[in-house]
C-alpha cells in the first residue's frame, strides 16, 4: 500500500510539474536584462521592464530626479527601489544611463537619463495601460510615458486619464 501511495504521489508531482515553459507570454518577448531591469517588447515598442516583465513608467514632470509623486501618488505609482550596484550593473548591461535618486522618504530609486521609474499598480506584465496615462496628486499634473530603451519616455500614449483635486479617479474600468 506505501508503494502505491509513493507511485500515486510521484505521478501527481510530475503532472503538476512543468519544463521551463512557465506560461508566461511576455518571456518570448525580453530582451536584454540586467536582473533589476530588462527590455522587452510590448505592443510594438521596446520598453524597460522590471524583474517580472512589468513596464516602466516616468513622468516629465520629475526631469532631473526631483520626485514630485509622493503620498497617494505611490499607491499608483511604485517607485522601482534599487542600489548603486542595481544601477551600475542596469548601465552596464544594457547601455544606458541609470542611476539613483533620492526620495523625500530617504530610499533610493532607479532614474534612467535622471528620470525616477515606477511601476503602474493597475497593470501587469507584458501590458502598457499606463503609457500617457495622466492624474493629478497635490496639485502636481503627471502624464506617465513607458520607459523607452532609446532612453527617456515613449512620444505617444496610449493610456487614459483621471482628474481630481490631488487624487486618482478611475478611467473606465480600472
Amino acid at each position: 500500500m506505501v508503494v502505491l501511495a509513493i507511485g500515486v504521489a510521484a505521478l501527481v508531482l510530475a503532472a503538476c510539474g512543468g519544463g521551463d515553459d512557465s506560461g508566461n507570454a511576455t518571456a518570448a518577448n525580453a530582451g536584454p536584462s540586467s536582473g533589476i531591469v530588462s527590455t522587452q517588447d510590448v505592443d510594438g515598442m521596446n520598453v524597460l521592464a522590471d524583474s517580472d516583465g512589468r513596464t516602466l513608467y516616468s513622468a516629465d514632470v520629475e526631469k532631473g530626479g526631483m520626485i514630485k509623486c509622493v503620498d497617494a501618488c505611490t499607491s499608483f505609482w511604485d517607485p522601482v527601489s534599487a542600489s548603486a550596484k542595481d544601477a551600475k550593473s542596469a548601465s552596464s548591461d544594457l547601455d544606458m544611463d541609470f542611476s539613483l535618486v533620492k526620495r523625500p522618504d530617504g530610499a533610493r530609486q532607479l532614474a534612467v537619463d535622471g528620470q525616477p521609474l515606477y511601476r503602474f499598480s493597475e497593470e501587469g506584465p507584458g501590458k502598457l495601460e499606463g503609457d500617457g496615462f495622466t492624474d493629478d496628486f497635490k496639485g502636481t499634473h503627471f502624464e506617465w510615458s513607458a520607459a523607452t530603451t532609446g532612453g527617456g519616455n515613449s512620444s505617444s500614449g496610449s493610456g487614459g486619464s483621471s482628474s481630481g483635486s490631488g487624487g486618482y479617479s478611475s478611467p473606465g474600468g480600472y
